[in-house]
């Protein structure tokens, strides 16, 4: 709790002394651990050392000359109900996390998982990460202009620990104890958690302000611009069509060294498109910025627009160092016509990759079985060592040999859509699995019903890719229907696990970590607004999950993480799309950015309006 001291006076001079120093004495015990004592320090990394020291002006990925002025618009699908991205109820504003409202620590982008200080002046822990102190910085202001305190990181705790997404729930219920030595000072006891990468999510806690939040009320959408210690505020909002955010010129962090070179644009304005063509439309108008292009079709062909010839709209391509975001088809596990292994393996087979890849993705994709594809952490192709094959050994059984000694390969066609040989295994599992052809119809031999089930799609590449596959299932029998949604429905669809089989995207660091749970661990597959989007439940995931957590060294870690990979592949939970190995960037020549480039990939808050700002198009 917080103690607010007045002089000592009168005859209880001695005990009022005692009580002053009392705290610092306290301060002191729980500083120094096992004999050691720890540090205050500037920054913390999840494994070995942060690569940037105390003294450090600005992030190499930024200019710190930038110049400040003008407006960034942002062109953004589909839709929103809300301004509040803490909550699983509504559709919110997404940059608003990133723009709006501050955690303690900020992401290092060059790093695999470093953090440095922002509102946190320091951080603290030790050996064991048994526990985290986080120094606020005196400095530090909610845009009202009241201070941050210790009192409002406990609230912010507290709060999404009993209110937030469930992730957030997850992760700060970890927590054994939280206080506040003095009123810029707060401490996690960590006891128990097992778990060294929670000083770290705790350093990325969003904090928020404790006398501007009605607790009764937060779980509910609101439209209503949240009072924040960030860099921008929001000043307009067109419900469902767009948003507007101001940088505050108050703002408190401004010349932080994590800071400098950062948020350039004195406006963001962030404008929704409900269908992608229309999206696409509006962008070769002028009407937005920058676009982050994922179709290979309109890539490579869709940027023959006279803006795009003459060099006023650039391409950029981007290669991050972070394994290659992976596309999938989710099966649905809580669906009884995917509860079958056998079936998930048997689709797999019949997914012709050859013939979409060259006649739909200009052959630009490459395809690997797993969830780190392009990294170190992938096991894909690669055998387990020992410590790998420890970590699963109580797991064997269900691992099957071929994926333990890295020959096992997804499946490849001719290519001519006909595959006969493929045809053939994917027919066996599934005749394995109670179905069996009946003329030219796939039937459960039990019921005698036949085999459908429903794709749902919501982008042009989507439902091309549903409709090939559609092609290669009708040889087996299988008549699948294609459903096409907007971006608002899929959405509300896909969080509720309301489908049968989607395309997905997850995207993964360097530094795989608590998010793993929230993607396929076993307590999240029935709560809705998580990621587990198939339904996974496999004590061999959470246990992989659970030791990548606990690994203290960088060897044991990637032990851990291709261990995991190893059990996903096992589970047969999706079929593997492609692999992204570039970031494809579109922007209007308007708009300049650094000339390097981030271990992430591109950064629109590192970027900046060339010469004179000058306004978008009126929409």
């Amino acid at each position: 709790m917080f103690m607010f001291q007045r002089p000592c006076e009168g005859s209880g001079v001695r005990l009022c002394r005692l009580a002053l120093i009392l705290p610092i004495l306290v301060l002191a015990a729980w500083r120094s651990v096992g004999g050691t004592q720890a540090e205050e320090v500037h920054a913390i990394a999840m494994h070995g050392k942060p690569a940037l020291s105390a003294d450090f002006t600005h992030m190499p990925y930024a200019n710190p000359d930038a110049p400040k002025g003008g407006r960034l618009t942002w062109g953004i699908l589909g839709t929103f109900d809300s301004l509040n991205p803490f909550i699983v109820k509504g559709l919110a504003v997404q940059p608003i996390r990133a723009y709006v409202v501050e955690s303690l620590l900020a992401r290092g982008q060059d790093e695999p998982f470093t953090l440095y200080g922002l509102l946190a002046k320091t951080v603290e822990t030790d050996d064991s990460r048994s526990y985290v102190a986080f120094r606020i910085d005196p400095r530090a202001r909610f845009s009202d202009g009241k201070p941050v305190t210790a009192e409002d990181v406990l609230f912010s705790w507290q709060l999404l620990r009993d209110h937030g997404r469930p992730n957030l729930r997850q992760y700060y219920a970890k927590v054994a104890k939280a206080e506040a030595p003095d009123p810029l000072t707060v401490r996690f006891d960590l006891t128990g958690a097992n778990d060294r990468e929670l000083p770290l999510i705790l350093g990325l806690m969003p904090i928020l302000p404790k006398h501007a939040i009605d607790v009764a009320t937060f779980e509910e959408t609101t439209l209503s611009g949240p009072i924040a210690s960030g860099p921008y505020r929001v000043t307009a909002v067109k419900p469902g069509a767009s948003v507007t955010l101001t940088r505050n010129p108050d703002y408190w962090g401004r010349d932080l060294p994590v800071n400098r070179g950062l948020f350039n644009f004195d406006e963001i304005r962030l404008d929704y498109y409900r269908e992608a063509n229309g999206q696409f439309e509006a962008f070769k108008r002028g009407l937005y910025d920058f676009r982050v292009e994922n179709e290979p079709l309109r890539w490579h062909d869709g940027y023959d627009f006279p803006a795009a010839k003459t060099g006023e709209v650039i391409r950029d391509t981007f290669k991050p160092g972070t394994p290659q975001p992976s596309e999938f088809l989710v099966f649905n596990t809580r669906r009884a016509v995917f509860a079958d292994i056998r079936v998930r393996q048997a689709l797999t087979l019949l997914f012709d990759f050859e013939l979409i890849n060259r006649n739909y993705f200009f052959s630009l994709y490459s395809r690997v079985a797993g969830y780190f594809a392009g990294s170190e952490l992938s096991a894909y192709a690669r055998p387990a060592d020992a410590r790998e094959r420890e970590l699963l050994k109580p797991f064997a059984a269900q691992i099957p040999e071929d994926i333990m000694d890295g020959s096992y390969r997804l499946p490849v066609t001719d290519g001519s859509g006909r595959d006969r040989t493929t045809l053939r295994a994917a027919l066996k599992l599934l005749s394995e699995a109670g179905y069996d052809l009946d003329g030219t119809v796939l039937r459960n031999v039990k019921t005698r019903a036949p085999f459908t089930f429903e794709m749902l799609v919501t982008t042009r590449d989507q439902e091309r890719i549903a409709l090939a596959f559609q092609r290669d299932l009708k040889r087996a029998g299988i008549e699948v229907s294609v459903r096409a949604v907007d971006p608002v429905q899929f959405d509300q669809r896909r969080l509720a696990y309301e489908f049968d089989m989607i395309q997905n995207r997850w995207d993964q660091s360097l530094s795989p970590g608590n998010e793993q749970y929230f993607y396929w661990g076993g307590a999240a597959a029935d709560n809705p607004g998580t990621r587990n989007y198939m339904g996974a439940r496999d004590p061999a995931v959470d246990a992989m999950i659970k030791a990548l957590l606990e690994a203290r060294d960088h060897t044991d870690f990637v032990d851990a993480v291709r261990a995991l990979d190893r059990a996903l592949i096992a589970g047969f939970y999706t079929i593997p799309l492609f692999n992204v190995s570039e970031q494809w960037i579109a922007r209007w020549n308007r708009i300049e950015r650094p000339q390097a480039t981030a271990l992430s990939g591109y950064l629109p808050e590192t970027w900046w309006a060339k010469g004179e700002p000058q306004a978008n198009p009126a929409k």
